[in-house]
């Protein structure tokens, strides 16, 4: 089984790697991805898989083995893009100005497409149902995951089992990360209006200083990470956008700052939040000012079920052999595969794409983020192999 996954994934590559300077080429926005999805659905098609509208712009599809009741594997790929205007150099550079598959989307999308062509030619070799989750909006809040969720994607059929992947730009290409149980950070979105009294910056006392007050909030916030979090729960408060359109002589009515909390467990991030609601308000409030508080509630944290994890890092290691499997570390970023992982047993794992030879180094999120291509028959390969050594042979 192992040998006939590798053989069709290197039969295909050349496909994968068309599929994916397609979805490079056309990137769409979150909650955008009306082309995407048409694309993906006609892919499918091709394959004899019929896919099911949800989520607006997202696709839900299953493909049946021997015995299709018996279990299911839901496999997880996102496909939106970033507003980021591209740099690369390449034939397969985004045509749609100010925005990039910056974060590796299309890798992930052409990939569990090459992993349901692959599996879609081998049904009677595997037991079970594969479903697979095309979602939209991973990027934006209040994420895609979420919504797929609520219209159903974990129903009819319901999967006990959910896989995702993810690139990784400080991987090599040819390795694999895995990590048993809290793995990646809640994300919220903290945004504060300091309002006061502005006037003219030589007559202070005319004036209740926003900036001041401003700048008394952001330190103060900084002993809910130092003197309240418990160590052994990771957690970021950053604040990264501060406007006070004043001048130099001139203080003005208002500060607006923006910023992010991230946690790794639930009851720190609630008293976390309070906390930052109370030293906004009551700071402000203690210099004479006010401070209106809001906060977009983001993903929570992502659990690798640990006993499926160990399984799925087994299964790699067969696939790819022991030398190529790594141990990831705890990571602060945040993704919406979280909210899968809060109702059924789920394992995302990390995907090489780094070739330093090749200058491919950049990482998500950046003008120049690209990958070693061959990591697309990995991805497709080793998806299906998990997927299969999961449901049964």
């Amino acid at each position: 089984m192992k040998d006939k996954i590798k053989q069709l994934a290197a039969e295909m590559a050349g496909e994968f790697v068309a599929n994916r300077h397609y979805l490079h080429a056309n990137p769409e926005l979150s909650f955008q991805e009306f082309n995407t999805q048409k694309y993906v659905a006609a892919r499918l098609e091709e394959m004899g898989i019929t896919a099911t509208p949800i989520a607006n712009t997202g696709l839900v599809a299953t493909i049946e083995g021997r015995n299709p009741d018996k279990k299911v594997v839901a496999l997880r790929a996102d496909m939106d893009a970033l507003p980021i205007v591209e740099e690369n150099d390449v034939p397969y550079k985004s045509l749609n100005a100010g925005v990039m598959h910056a974060c590796g989307h299309d890798v992930h999308t052409s990939s569990l497409l090459g992993t349901a062509k692959i599996l879609s030619r081998m049904r009677e070799d595997f037991e079970g149902t594969v479903k697979l989750v095309f979602q939209p909006a991973e990027e934006k809040a209040p994420g895609g995951a979420s919504i797929m969720i609520a219209e159903g994607a974990l129903q009819n059929p319901a999967p006990s089992k959910m896989l995702g992947q993810h690139v990784a730009p400080n991987i090599p290409v040819g390795k694999i990360g895995f990590r048993e149980g809290m793995y990646m950070a809640s994300a919220d979105e903290i945004y504060l209006t300091v309002k006061g009294k502005g006037g003219h910056g030589a007559m202070p006392e005319n004036c209740i200083d926003p900036v001041l007050i401003a700048s008394h909030i952001i330190v103060a916030m900084q002993q809910i990470i130092s003197r309240n979090r418990n160590p052994r729960y990771p957690s970021v408060l950053t604040f990264g956008k501060v406007i006070a359109n004043g001048a130099t002589n001139v203080i003005p009515n208002e500060v607006y700052i923006e910023g992010t909390f991230r946690a790794m467990n639930e009851e720190w991030r609630a008293e976390a939040l309070e906390k930052v609601r109370k030293i906004a308000t009551m700071t402000a409030e203690a210099m004479g000012g006010t401070c209106e508080v809001f906060i977009q509630t983001g993903y929570p944290f992502l659990q690798n079920e640990p006993e499926l994890t160990r399984r799925m890092k087994e299964a790699a290691t067969t696939y790819m052999g022991e030398e190529n499997i790594i141990d990831l570390d705890i990571w602060l970023a945040a993704e919406d595969f979280a909210f899968y992982t809060h109702h059924v047993d789920s394992c995302f794992y990390r995907l090489g794409v780094r070739n330093e030879e090749r200058g491919i180094v950049s990482g998500v999120h950046t003008p120049t983020f690209d990958i070693d291509e061959s990591a697309l028959e990995i991805g497709a390969g080793l998806m299906s192999w998990l997927a299969v050594s999961e449901l049964g042979m």
